[in-house]
């Protein structure tokens, strides 16, 4: 055999396997074959892991470590601070915590109180008290009486408000109506701007 023939033999092979490979290809394409992103020539991004927090770096010494102490320290003083004015029940006291508190804190909040008007009051009666005037003693005691009447009925209003709506709102309550009564006329004592978890509704609003 010639190697002229030998070649020819060899190319005509290679021309079938080559072209049963690509109708094998096209075939399995046919089928529903679905390329790889690799032979697409797509990269898949890694992911990043979220939620962790960047660590700071070991301190080289004592002093650097209680550097970094009092710097986590004074961190999470401030989110404490900032989530019990914000009324995260994380946070709070456990004179604030609860449902029944929060509702408290609302109707209270809602409304204007004679007790807000009351330290004020006080430190006019305490500088009029000092004054050797009668007529200003005078003036200053009627205002003291005054103050002291409205905030004992504000006092009274505000219980019985505060025992209707925990009634109708939380008839399995545990907490006791004598302690959401003294919590909510002390809340009505601070002026607002001062109250602590701060206001959530608006004055006049519907609670």
């Amino acid at each position: 055999m010639s190697p002229l023939f030998r070649r020819k033999s060899a190319d005509l092979v290679a021309d079938a396997t080559a072209s049963v490979t690509e109708d094998e290809s096209v075939t399995a394409h046919r089928k529903g074959y679905t390329p790889s992103k690799k032979e697409l020539g797509v990269v898949t991004p890694k992911r990043t892991v979220q939620g962790r927090r960047v660590q700071d770096p070991a301190p080289a010494n004592r002093k650097e470590a209680y550097k970094q102490l009092r710097e986590r320290q004074r961190a999470e003083r401030l989110e404490a601070s900032e989530g019990m004015r914000n009324g995260d029940e994380r946070y709070l006291l456990a004179r604030d915590r609860g449902p029944e508190r929060s509702l408290v804190r609302d109707l209270v909040d809602s409304r204007r109180t004679a007790g807000s008007y009351f330290i004020a009051g006080a430190v006019i009666v305490l500088i009029g008290s000092s004054v050797a005037i009668p007529a200003v003693q005078l003036a200053s005691n009627l205002l003291w009486a005054g103050l002291a009447l409205a905030v004992l009925v504000d006092s009274i209003f505000i219980s019985r408000r505060i025992k209707k709506q925990i009634r109708t709102r939380f008839p399995d309550t545990t907490q006791k109506l004598g302690s959401l009564y003294f919590y909510g006329i002390m809340r009505g004592l601070t002026f607002r701007r001062m109250r602590v978890p701060k206001p959530k509704v608006e004055l006049g609003a519907s609670v």
